[in-house]
């Protein structure tokens, strides 16, 4: 049974982790498994800001050709509803020499264009799966004479998992982002900030990627669900994903405007 992540404080300000740290660190704990044959009490995991924190496995068990733990994921006093879940990470060698990364049961596939992913492809953005490929290496080169160079001879396969994933997924904006099936692996700094709300923030910025792909003359910005729907019945010539639901990431939203060329942005309260 899991250890219980200390419960969040309303007003607290204690700093978490994102899913993508907690996933390198599953990953990085399965790699000194299978290379070893013994499970660590606790990782030592990179952070993408070059800093490193230490975090326990849970759920750990081994074959003789894959290491399978979790971890329980601790978001601080940041109100996240990933906070509590396990991340998981099941690593087994492979044919291909070289390291890769993949999503199993409870992580999102992309099933439309326009994300920064491909289509088809486990939504696990270019950052944490960074951080989950450095520390897997890293993992390797502690354990193995050869170090990395073992890499260049023999391959891992990582599989990152989220055994809730799924039901999580349906209190995210994923369903909108045509991510299917679960949620997200996220993170930049590989912290998770109190009340930065970080994570809803990525996922405003990832809808108006999605909009000004289908829809690049113009992105229709809404702070609500009834502005929204409003919105779109002064556009109806406008596909649905042009419009976006901002909340009250105003600025991020326009900023994503900017960036992806888009030539009219409406704001509409």
């Amino acid at each position: 049974m899991e250890p219980p992540v200390p419960p969040r404080d309303r007003r607290g300000m204690r700093t978490g982790f994102t899913t993508g740290t907690n996933a390198a660190a599953a990953a990085r704990a399965a790699t000194l498994a299978l290379l070893t044959g013994e499970w660590p009490e606790t990782v030592t995991v990179n952070l993408p800001t070059g800093e490193t924190t230490i975090m326990r496995p849970v759920e750990c068990r081994m074959d003789g050709e894959a290491a399978h733990c979790c971890m329980v994921k601790d978001g601080g006093d940041d109100p996240d509803v990933t906070h509590g879940a396990l991340i998981c990470a099941t690593v087994r060698h492979a044919e291909l020499p070289g390291i890769t990364i993949d999503g199993g049961s409870g992580v999102g596939r992309v099933t439309l264009p326009g994300l920064g992913l491909p289509v088809g492809e486990a939504a696990i953005n270019p950052v944490p799966r960074q951080q989950i490929y450095t520390n897997v290496a890293a993992a390797v080169a502690e354990v193995m004479p050869a170090g990395v160079g073992y890499l260049e001879r023999h391959g891992l396969a990582v599989v990152i998992s989220v055994p809730q994933g799924e039901q999580l997924a349906r209190l995210t904006l994923n369903p909108r982002l045509g991510i299917i099936g679960g949620i997200s692996i996220l993170g930049t700094s590989g912290k998770v900030y109190p009340y930065s709300t970080a994570a809803w923030r990525a996922s405003v910025v990832q809808a108006v990627q999605l909009a000004a792909y289908h829809s690049p003359t113009r992105v229709v910005l809404a702070t609500g669900a009834r502005s929204e729907q409003y919105a779109m019945r002064l556009f109806p010539e406008l596909p649905e994903l042009a419009f976006v639901e901002i909340s009250i990431f105003t600025g991020a939203a326009l900023r994503a405007c900017v960036i992806q060329g888009v030539r009219e942005a409406t704001l509409w309260r």
